[in-house]
């Protein structure tokens, strides 16, 4: 079998090994049985809430089960289509199989990414917030080229965006934002941007055209839903109000519509001032920080399993995830799984599908990948 169609069975082969080991495969099979018999028992009818969870998780399973199955049968035998005509000498038939093959990678691929997207939280919206780091306006203007790229992303994936808070910075860009997206999955897609981001260009705001590397950080947590509780204590929480510094007419600046909650014991800070109404940026705020603490809890529990160190660090060197080089070669280079985009351009228009879905499936295969930095 040529190259080209054996390069394309190694990604289906690869593809469906990590949905096996995501899987669980053996325990997997059991369980779909197990839940196949609780359907047929008509008490669980009784109880309509149980019900609807065991066949949400019946439905999860049979679609992982039955996709993974499908994809290796096709597979056989498309490899025997091809084995067979290049024993005949048919190139057409060949080629055939080769094309088959490689729209096989093409869903294999997809089918992974699905079925990676299976945490308590993945399939809510989620919130993406930016920060620039020491710089000044190099780092400013790079946070706001983030900010935009998240945007353009949602976009490109028919999600809706809105601007929650914003702090712009003195000569261009932002000190910080926080988006919030709306869609199927935004925040299993968008978890694996929390890191630090790096810039390396040719400054347009440097007279003698230098070169300077710049960072800003990117933290991701997901909207939760009155399924999910999370506890706090009041007693712990500090309110502020200020006058909110972003656009909204003449009301929005003059009155201190905007609020910042703190939570003491762990030190996060919430905000938000995009509504004139105090009492609508309080419930926002109250939103988020309930967001963060189960982000929190989340990050504690994937630590526990994986012995692994939080990646939310100083924003600086040795904690970058990716880096983005625009001068004196077009690059953006992940640090974590070693994907590299020579289009930095479509990259930060929002092209970033290949990156998440890289950094996803390395959370379950926990195969660490030595990669150098760009310069």
């Amino acid at each position: 079998m040529r190259a080209e169609a054996q390069a394309h069975v190694d990604t289906i082969n690869d593809a469906l090994a990590l949905l096996r080991r995501f899987l669980d495969w053996d325990r997997a099979l059991r369980r779909l049985d197990e839940l196949n018999a609780r359907v047929e028992d008509q008490a669980l009818w009784n109880d309509p809430k149980a019900a609807q969870e065991v066949m949400r998780e019946r439905r999860r399973l049979d679609e992982a089960i039955t996709a993974t199955r499908a994809i290796q049968s096709e597979v056989s035998d498309t490899v025997e289509l091809i084995e067979m005509a290049e024993a005949e000498g048919d190139t057409a038939m060949e080629a055939e199989g080769v094309e088959a093959l490689a729209a096989l990678a093409k869903r294999a691929n997809h089918d992974k990414v699905q079925a990676l997207l299976a945490g308590e939280a993945d399939g809510n919206d989620t919130y993406i917030e930016v920060n620039a780091g020491a710089g000044g306006t190099e780092s400013q203007d790079w946070a706001g080229m983030l900010s935009r790229m998240y945007t353009r992303w949602a976009e490109r994936r028919g999600m809706r965006v809105e601007l929650i808070d914003q702090h712009s910075g003195e000569q261009a860009g932002i000190k910080s934002a926080t988006l919030l997206l709306k869609g199927e999955n935004a925040y299993g897609f968008a978890k694996t941007e929390s890191g630090v981001h790096r810039l390396v260009r040719i400054s347009p705001y440097d007279s003698a055209a230098r070169r300077h590397t710049s960072f800003a950080s990117v933290w991701v947590y997901p909207v939760i839903d009155d399924n999910i509780e999370v506890e706090y204590n009041e007693s712990d929480l500090r309110i502020d109000t200020y006058r909110a510094s972003g656009a909204g007419g003449q009301h929005i600046n003059t009155t201190d519509s905007a609020v910042r909650i703190t939570h003491i014991p762990t030190g996060i800070v919430v905000q938000c001032q995009n509504q004139r109404s105090q009492h609508k940026n309080k419930a926002e705020a109250y939103n988020q920080l309930r967001a963060r603490l189960y982000e929190r809890e989340l990050a504690i529990r994937e630590a526990a399993a994986n012995a692994e160190n939080d990646s939310k660090t100083d924003i600086g060197w040795g904690h970058q995830i990716r880096s983005y080089v625009l001068q004196p070669y077009q690059m953006v280079k992940d640090l974590r799984t070693g994907v590299v985009s020579t289009a930095p351009g479509d990259v930060l228009d929002g092209d970033l599908d290949e990156f998440m879905s890289a950094a996803l499936s390395q959370r379950v295969s926990g195969e660490a990948v030595e990669v150098e930095d760009v310069d």
